[in-house]
């Protein structure tokens, strides 16, 4: 890695915390990305929660990455406002979502949409508003491989569900959707646990596939077990973090040869002792849902440790012999980049020369943009 990669050359104007992106890293890590299914990008739908940002998607599109993944409806606007061609909200529309899409689908007409479901009632449901709306909506299956986050569970009956989907006549049945983000460990341990649950889901998913007339899509996988989706002939690859990377990644899936290209630019403001001192970067600028020696890396300094963090505050123990005085810039990693991202109105975009040279909104943030 590349000595003091993060540091800002230029004077820092903007009022700390502050998110910096590295404009040749994000470019370097898409190409990796594209590498990594040999070239094939219309394999690839890179989920967007991780940026929420509208200058992402067109630098997506500048590598012919036109397909995207999403969790919330703002972040699908977001997509169509940037013109993206094909977008996935993966998450199942309850409630007042549901008029919600209709709304996004008929404003933005040159974009295609599709959601998904894991049962036969929210199916109906959707059926139902179509039907009100004089659409046909494009649904695909969410299968639970073991997460048991959402999804009908593979050891179940899904494939009469399909059957009864099909029937539906304002649905169309698009495919199948996998999110196994419980697999951690190594390489070889998520390969093996993602490969035994998707050849048995292929397998059958075939017996459906014989009786349409066009093919069914599989969406599977986030950056745990990109590595593997990504070495399958038909499947859409849906990672997010890999635009930005983080210190979790780094740490724990070492195969995968993305590199960091967001810091969290914050400074010191207090000197309560001889070997602590306190820097802006509270919970509120850093995700905290780890214990505190996982919720960020001090890239100044391996001497510099969290000892306790609270709603605006961050103490760090100095065990090295460096110093540091009130008014110092510090940079971190943050341990979980996608809820952190979430935080902040905006990033600051740093060039080659190490030089501030943009400002991007992280426009999803919002829960509404328009609709």
């Amino acid at each position: 890695m590349q000595e003091n990669w993060w540091k800002i050359n230029s004077e820092i104007r903007v009022d700390t915390p502050f998110i910096a992106v590295y404009e040749n890293r994000m470019q370097q890590n898409i190409e990796r990305l594209i590498e990594s299914v040999n070239g094939k990008v219309q394999n690839l739908r890179p989920h967007i929660k991780t940026h929420k940002i509208g200058e992402i998607l067109n630098l997506f599109k500048s590598y012919g990455i036109n397909k995207i993944k999403c969790a919330t409806i703002a972040e699908a606007e977001l997509a169509a406002i940037h013109n993206i061609s094909d977008i996935l909200l993966a998450y199942q529309l309850v409630g007042n979502k549901k008029e919600r899409w209709i709304s996004l689908i008929q404003k933005y007409s040159k974009s295609t949409f599709s959601t998904i479901v894991d049962n036969l009632d929210s199916a109906k449901a959707l059926n139902e508003i179509a039907q009100n709306n004089d659409l046909s909506l494009t649904v695909f299956l969410d299968l639970n491989t073991g997460m048991n986050r959402t999804g009908i569970s593979i050891s179940e009956n899904w494939i009469t569900l399909i059957d009864e989907i099909l029937k539906l006549k304002n649905i169309h049945f698009a495919g199948i959707h996998i999110y196994d983000g419980h697999l951690k460990g190594t390489l070889e341990h998520r390969t093996a646990v993602a490969s035994n649950s998707f050849f048995s889901v292929s397998e059958k998913l075939k017996a459906i596939q014989e009786k349409l007339d066009y093919e069914l899509k599989i969406v599977a996988g986030g950056s745990n077990t990109f590595p593997f989706y990504a070495s399958e002939k038909n499947v859409e690859c849906s990672p997010g973090t890999f635009v930005f990377w983080d210190s979790n990644y780094t740490i724990h899936l070492p195969e995968q040869k993305f590199e960091p290209a967001f810091v969290i630019v914050g400074t010191i403001i207090s000197k309560p002792t001889k070997s602590t001192f306190c820097i802006d970067v509270g919970y509120k600028a850093v995700s905290s849902e780890n214990p505190i020696d996982q919720r960020l890396l001090i890239l100044n300094d391996e001497n510099l440790i969290p000892t306790a963090h609270s709603e605006e505050h961050l103490i760090l123990e100095n065990q090295g012999k460096n110093q540091y005085a009130i008014g110092d810039i510090i940079y971190a990693i943050p341990y979980h980049v996608c809820p952190t991202c979430a935080l902040y109105d905006s990033v600051q975009v740093i060039n080659s020369a190490h030089e501030i040279c943009d400002e991007w909104k992280v426009a999803a943030r919002s829960r509404k943009i328009n609709i």
